[in-house]
């Protein structure tokens, strides 16, 4: 008998209940004994010490439980938009998504941006309404916030009776009101009900229920459950949804060894730890996997030499562990559907496949838009070569840190999305490593983009043997366009496999442009390349390429753009003549306002580096009252170039002389 597996995310804003929902799944199915508290710091999966003071998620957690015949995998994630990329790589993992949303506060702009990103990766999801006990509490106008970002129709599958009180009570539909319903909802996405609804006749219940499974997995519908996770209304009801409607692993199967890495730990005794979701096959402790690092699926790629160096890379699988309740023990096999913790993986990375690769959307609700550099607290140079070693393991565990070391320079630089970031940064540089690090004040990250279209040649004949012809065309593109690779030259004019090098190359020519800022929104495209038979090392169209492609840079010339936050202001209506005018002191473009229960609610387009002490200021002139929630909108064309040139790390291939010298390994930068 195959084993069935339900691994579900749960997802929301911050202060959406998300841990309290997951401690009240392990409760109400007996995998422990008492629901934690996230305010007490008792919540079973905060288990880092700076979460349980804190009383948010920094990291998600994986913790399992059993109902009935189905075993279900829960992985709780942070909800403040500053660990967004945790949720990011969770994604990958799950069979479904649970969100949560607040019957009070409603739809907050972290859920829309999850909504969108789960709508991309055709994702099933259910709608958890939470916190219906408290004063305030509008099922139906959350219900109708959250039909409107909605790419189908909402099903909701509970009654909910004394509303906005500690003594509502949440049941399921009875069988009568179901039936109704599921003929009314599904006749819009359903041939079959649309059918009985014109006849007036009602759905049979299996008919209702069958239908109802397929439109979730196919992600047209979205069930919506109502509750309260504090006070344990709604669990049971959500529970039994769960396990009869929402699809389970078997949708995502494979018929050969297939997973992927979704989260990296480290461990001081046991090493690196890589949990895994496992789609096809089975793993035994000691058996020997392949890995393979995925595409950069940043850029777009048609009619090009596939990339002749991604080799798997095998390695031995030392020990497993799989999770009860949010506790690992030890295993001795990992199926198909299920998710363990496998040691051993040394070369393991994020994203990373095993054995067979899986087709995986370009997910993304990270853009890190701020840089800091990093010193030791006590300034002591010294302890830079430990601080930088131990950012690098923590990139490994969250890569949008991007940790960079100079030697030369004796610089630490990291990215960030924001000050809770840094803060829980800071802690556990100290809580693991015994560190204490200070950052700077942050600046922001800007790109840079072609300015026309242009053509950048180089040619590496000399000194001799050496032999590398390489062209581009570069074209730019609209903003949030990204990057696209194209071209395919015969074999005989040059070989695929220096192609591959070609196109290996040119990613790596991305991170500077002109200005020193990630190039971005263009298309290239190989229109010429040569090798000679004889004289043609494997390095040369490594050294080539990068000269190629800034010589067409210089060509097309480059614009610098600055990125866009869009904030979200919800305060009372005194003071949105305060709030208005420092909008326009940042350059801001807003919506007009909405009004409701005294309070104005306002969206506005602000850029990043006018608006890094806007949270304060709000603070100040609303007296505290207003709450404030902010996302990466955009990049837009920035007008002062001069201001943001950024310092260029490395040899600039526009040195031709010092270039090569540099890439054949016979100067330092450092």
């Amino acid at each position: 008998m195959v084993e069935i597996f339900h691994n579900i995310g749960i997802l929301a804003h911050v202060d959406s209940g998300k841990t309290t929902l997951t401690e009240q799944l392990l409760f109400h199915t007996g995998a422990i004994r008492k629901a934690g508290s996230v305010d007490a710091g008792t919540a079973a999966t905060d288990s880092l010490a700076v979460e349980k003071q804190r009383g948010i998620s920094v990291r998600t957690a994986t913790a399992a439980t059993k109902w009935k015949d189905t075993t279900i995998n829960i992985i709780d994630t942070p909800g403040h938009i500053d660990f967004a990329g945790e949720v990011e790589r969770a994604l990958s993992a799950l069979d479904y998504a649970v969100i949560i949303v607040s019957a009070v506060e409603g739809v907050r702009a972290h859920t829309e941006n999850i909504l969108k990103l789960l709508d991309k990766a055709k994702l099933p999801r259910l709608i958890f309404i939470n916190k219906v006990d408290r004063a305030g509490s509008d099922i139906s106008r959350v219900t109708d916030e959250i039909q409107n970002i909605s790419s189908g129709p909402l099903f909701v599958m509970t009654s909910t009776k004394g509303e906005g009180t500690d003594k509502c009570e949440v049941t399921a539909l009875s069988e009568e009101a179901f039936i109704v319903r599921a003929t009314e909802v599904l006749s819009d996405i359903s041939d079959e009900a649309a059918d009985a609804f014109l006849e007036d006749r009602l759905l049979e219940k299996d008919t209702a229920e069958r239908i109802l499974r397929e439109k979730i997995s196919e992600c047209r519908l979205t069930p919506v459950v109502t509750g309260s996770a504090k006070y344990s209304v709604g669990i049971k009801e959500l529970i039994d949804i769960l396990v009869k409607f929402m699809p389970d692993s078997r949708r995502r199967a494979t018929d050969t060894l297939s997973g992927i890495v979704f989260k990296i730990e480290h461990d001081k005794s046991a090493g690196k730890i890589s949990y895994i979701r496992l789609f096809g096959g089975e793993i035994n402790t000691r058996d020997e996997i392949e890995l393979t690092a995925p595409d950069n699926k940043h850029i777009i790629v048609s009619d090009a030499v596939d990339i002749e160096d991604k080799r798997c890379i095998k390695e031995k699988v030392s020990q497993i562990k799989k999770f009860c309740a949010a506790k690992s023990t030890d295993a001795v096999a990992v199926k198909s559907g299920d998710i363990a913790a496998i040691y051993g993986l040394s070369s393991a990375k994020n994203g990373f496949y095993i054995g067979s690769s899986i087709n995986t959307e370009n997910l993304s609700l990270v853009n890190p838009f701020l840089r800091v550099k990093v010193t030791s607290a006590d300034s002591d140079s010294m302890k830079l070569p430990s601080l930088a070693a131990a950012l690098s393991e923590l990139s490994d565990e969250e890569p949008y840190i991007d940790a960079k070391w100079s030697k030369g320079q004796k610089e630490i630089t990291i990215s960030t999305t924001g000050k809770i970031q840094l803060e829980i940064l800071s802690n556990l540089l100290k809580e693991r490593y015994n560190l204490e690090a200070i950052f700077s004040p942050p600046t922001v990250i800007y790109k840079e983009t072609p300015s026309k279209a242009g053509i950048g040649h180089a040619s590496y004949t000399m000194p001799k043997p050496c032999w590398a012809v390489v062209e581009f065309k570069i074209e730019p593109m609209p903003r949030g366009y990204g990057v696209s690779y194209h071209g395919k030259l015969p074999n005989d004019q040059c070989f695929y496999r220096y192609q591959s090098h070609i196109r290996t190359s040119f990613t790596r020519c991305l991170e500077q442009g002109l200005y020193g800022w990630e190039v971005t929104d263009f298309r290239c495209t190989l229109t010429g390349g040569e090798h000679h038979t004889i004289h043609t090392h494997p390095l040369d169209f490594f050294v080539c390429t990068p000269m190629a492609f800034m010589n067409g840079l210089t060509v097309t010339g480059t614009t610098i753009l600055e990125p866009l936050l869009k904030i979200r202001v919800t305060a009372p209506e005194d003071y949105s003549g305060k709030i208005f005018s420092e909008i326009i002191k940042m350059g801001g473009e807003f919506d007009t306002p909405v009004s409701r229960s005294g309070n104005t609610n306002i969206e506005a387009i602000v850029p990043v580096a006018a608006s890094m002490s806007f949270p304060e200021k709000l603070a100040s002139i609303t007296s505290g009252k207003a709450v404030l929630s902010q996302n990466f909108y955009d990049y837009r064309e920035c007008k002062d170039t001069v201001k943001h040139i950024n310092q260029r790390i490395g040899v600039n291939p526009l040195d031709r002389s010092k270039w090569i010298l540099y890439a054949r390994g016979a100067y330092n930068a450092e």
